[in-house]
């Protein structure tokens, strides 16, 4: 009898435990518990992605098939909902929504900032690429980013007063002309802010210098102003200087290459063209048949009567047919060597002839409507 009810006892037990093996079992191939051992997937950030250079890089993405893009900017356009993109509505100085944007996030691309040569614009400019910039690497750091893409400018390195240099990413900064324009000193303190806050074992930091942006799709016309006040017959006189141009789509693919491939501490220029303004306007004037100025001022005679109409425009409270400092600046080289980019980035732009054709055909369409200078 003792036997039989040992033998019984010793059934119960192995069902028990095969019993639980299988409530384990159950437990594990369970919907709800594969779904918390798996790890979220990671998600990208684009800051500024509603920006010129910013909708290209996003779109670019998701044509990738990139997985979980958040954009994080102070407004949400319906086409983002439509990219079918996580918008994070903000500011990037404002702590609170840098870590909301962050929060598990893997890579970065910032773009957020503001183009602008007014002076006025100065302390909004500071306290959006500096500050804003520092918030993002310490809430990216917390966060656990592993790379972040620093969306610059070439005019923290490559601008001279000498068209027969061009400037590749170890030529010195010259502070001595940056510093007199409140955009470009902003934008080569924003660099010095994501190298000290954001390094590390882990950790990835690639900035990367564009020249100027042109190409379709410049809303704000934070770039591509130039050829509108061509085209409008604004610019009366050729400067003296020269610049560079790169289309903001090349721009934006080599964002996304850097991403991949780019090296920590590492800057890339970007640039496809480096032209004298003579050349520019030339090209410009074959492309549309509208007359590109004759006219060749002195450069201190140039700028001198540029400040002059700007004070009797702001005496009168009209729009100055131009700017002082965009004067400034166009008597200066703002050439750019690329084959950094070129070599570790494989950065290939398009013709520029192509990229100039397009911007001027999107800027009658959008500004001026078609043929309205023909």
């Amino acid at each position: 009898m003792a036997t039989k009810k040992t033998t019984t006892g010793a059934k119960q037990a192995t069902k028990a435990r095969r019993g639980g093996a299988k409530s384990k079992a159950a437990a594990k191939s369970s919907p709800h518990s594969t779904a918390l051992a798996r790890r979220a997937p990671a998600v990208t950030l684009v800051t500024g992605g509603t920006g010129f250079l910013g909708s290209h890089l996003v779109r670019q993405l998701v044509a990738a098939g990139a997985p979980n893009v958040r954009v994080f900017a102070t407004s949400s356009p319906a086409w983002l909902s439509e990219l079918g993109v996580e918008p994070v509505t903000g500011s990037v100085t404002n702590a609170e929504d840098v870590r909301r944007a962050v929060e598990g996030v893997e890579s970065v691309y910032h773009l957020a900032g503001l183009v602008s040569r007014d002076e006025r614009d100065a302390h909004r400019m500071y306290a959006l690429h500096v500050e804003g910039t520092r918030l993002l690497c310490e809430a990216a750091r917390a966060a656990g980013v592993e790379s972040i893409v620093l969306a610059s400018t070439s005019g923290t390195i490559a601008v001279t007063r000498d068209g027969e240099i061009v400037p590749d990413e170890d030529y010195p900064p010259p502070l001595d002309i940056i510093s007199r324009w409140s955009y470009y000193a902003s934008k080569y303190y924003q660099e010095r802010a994501a190298l000290e806050n954001f390094s590390g074992e882990g950790r990835r930091l690639v900035i990367v210098n564009p020249s100027l942006l042109l190409g379709p799709g410049d809303e704000r016309l934070s770039s591509t102003k130039v050829v509108l006040d061509f085209l409008a017959r604004k610019i009366r006189a050729v400067p003296g200087g020269g610049l560079s141009f790169v289309d903001a789509r090349d721009a934006a693919d080599a964002m996304i290459s850097a991403m991949r491939r780019g090296r920590h501490g590492g800057r890339y220029l970007l640039g496809a063209a480096n032209w004298t303004f003579d050349k520019f306007f030339g090209r410009l004037e074959r492309l549309t048949k509208t007359n590109a100025p004759r006219l060749a001022l002195p450069s201190s005679l140039a700028i001198n009567g540029a400040r002059w109409l700007h004070a009797l425009s702001r005496h009168w409270d009209v729009a100055p047919p131009v700017e002082p400092t965009e004067i400034e600046m166009a008597e200066h080289f703002w050439y750019v060597d690329a084959t950094r980019a070129a070599r570790e980035l494989g950065f290939r732009p398009r013709d520029p002839g192509e990229t100039l054709q397009e911007t001027v055909a999107y800027v009658r369409e959008n500004f001026l409507g078609e043929g309205a200078l023909e």
